[in-house]
């Protein structure tokens, strides 16, 4: 098996193939990690420097932990070999553990990880968009592993950093690749893409997700279109493209590839209807592509999986799987990706979707809350970076709330728009409460809940509205002993 040996990180570095008078392994076979605390017997630290935590402060517990070698922009006082690419001194020969100086940590990895992706060939699939994008990774994923051997990024490896990282685990046994690639400003994608080289590119959606930074929503459509652009030509290249989405359903004119729409109108190659949801119990849709119909239950959770379902069905379709093979590996799906239920305090029941928050994510959470049986708690939190959009989205949020929650509890400053959003669509004052932090949302609820209560809890990242489930969720352990 084809793996990646320090030679070819070296020689990704620098353009040069190094041969050493003495070398001490530079065919061993290397992992990348960018955590000192990660680092193991055959694996390079990346010293990257951050807003509060240097890399660089950290190789001698990389050393001691394991690594190999260590990739450095900066003088280290540790005792280990020198090979400088900065300065062009290259050593004659090479002892462990290896310090790799180098103009810039992640440029170098990033040129690593071109050389890398040159070195073996892998379909490649790309997926971006607003929303969706980690769990569709998931899915296509899995449904692909059925019939093949797949290497797919992990958790929301989709930056400079995590994509790197993800393809320098490529091996020549992998048959394909799934890649997340998001982005804050225009030209993310497109340099992701330049290192990725996919063939297959797909689209899940545009939203005003992170217009704080983007600007504007044609800015994001903008930015997301470019996985397509740089696609190639068909037959080879494939599109895979939302057609329900007006913004993603243009970008077929900025394409050189085959379009491959999916949605619900039966105006695209691939659509669905009569679409269940099933609550905990997954969803159920039929499939349509060409003059095939196909009925199927998926265990993954509301009504807007069904996209999800529509895009790993279409990659896989364009992958040459079997129907046979898709619906086998739809339904093995063993759980929900992100949105889980979890038992919490006095028999009531959690929906633990705290990853992240959007305006489009939150609202499908509130729908799969409505096809819950029992009273229902919606606990919003802080929806952030949606720029000019930060307003009208939490109010929007906020009526759907309304329409589907007894109980309205928001947590933060931003989500005083959720609860005045709810407000202005009929929901009683007294149903609305809002708290400032995850510890006043913990105390309230545990006042409130009931046997056979439903909670919805979801914020962003930064809110740690994780914080909120753990604390009932460890207050419904100690009582059910």
């Amino acid at each position: 098996m084809k793996r990646l040996t320090l030679g070819d990180l070296i020689e990704g570095f620098s353009g040069r193939h190094f041969l050493a008078r003495h070398p001490v392994g530079l065919e061993m076979p290397v992992r990348p990690v960018v955590d000192s605390r990660k680092a193991e017997p055959g694996t390079v630290f990346f010293a990257f420097k951050g807003e509060n935590v240097d890399g660089h402060d950290y190789i001698a517990d990389a050393f001691a932990r394991g690594a190999v070698a260590a990739v450095v922009e900066r003088e280290v006082d540790v005792p280990a070999t020198r090979l400088d690419i900065a300065n062009g001194v290259w050593p004659t020969s090479l002892a462990t553990p290896l310090v790799v100086r180098v103009p810039g940590v992640l440029t170098a990895l990033q040129n690593a990880a071109r050389f890398w992706r040159k070195q073996l060939n892998p379909r490649v699939i790309g997926i971006t968009g607003s929303v969706g994008k980690t769990t569709t990774k998931e899915v296509v994923a899995r449904v692909l592993a059925s019939q093949y051997r797949v290497l797919r990024s992990e958790g929301s490896y989709n930056n400079e950093i995590g994509l790197p990282l993800t393809i320098l685990h490529l091996t020549d046994e992998h048959e394909w690749m799934v890649l997340e690639m998001g982005m804050y400003v225009p030209g993310d994608i497109r340099f992701l893409a330049k290192i990725a080289v996919p063939h297959i590119g797909i689209v899940t959606n545009v939203e005003p997700v992170h217009a704080e930074r983007a600007g504007s929503i044609e800015n994001i459509a903008l930015g997301k279109r470019e996985l397509v652009e740089i696609l190639p030509s068909a037959p080879e290249g494939v599109a895979i493209l939302n057609h329900d989405d007006s913004h993603v359903r243009a970008m077929a004119e900025h394409t050189q590839a085959r379009i491959f729409f999916y949605g619900f109108s039966p105006e695209a190659t691939l659509w669905v209807d009569e679409v269940e949801s099933l609550g905990l119990e997954g969803v159920r849709v039929r499939l349509h592509y060409g003059r095939e119909r196909l009925y199927l239950r998926v265990p993954l959770l509301g009504r807007h999986s069904a996209h999800t379902v529509l895009r790993a069905t279409a990659a896989a379709l364009v992958a040459g799987l079997t129907w046979q093979d898709i619906v086998v590996g739809l339904r093995s799906m063993s759980s929900q990706l992100r949105l889980v239920a979890v038992p919490g305090p006095n028999g009531s029941l959690i929906l633990d979707d705290t990853y992240n928050a959007s305006p489009p994510s939150t609202l499908a959470a509130l729908n799969l809350l409505e096809d819950l049986d029992g009273r229902k708690i919606a606990v919003l939190g802080d929806m952030l970076e949606l720029g000019d959009y930060e307003e009208a989205g939490h109010l929007k949020v906020g009526g759907r709330a309304a329409a589907v929650a007894a109980e309205l509890v928001t947590v933060g400053e931003r989500s005083r728009h959720i609860a005045r959003g709810a407000r202005l669509c009929g929901m009683s004052a007294n149903c609305v409460h809002e708290v400032t932090s995850s510890e006043s949302a913990v105390a309230f609820l545990r006042q409130i809940l009931r046997p056979g209560d439903v909670i919805l809890v979801k914020g962003s990242r930064a809110m740690g509205m994780e914080q909120i489930v753990k604390a009932l969720v460890e207050e419904g352990e100690w009582n059910s002993r």
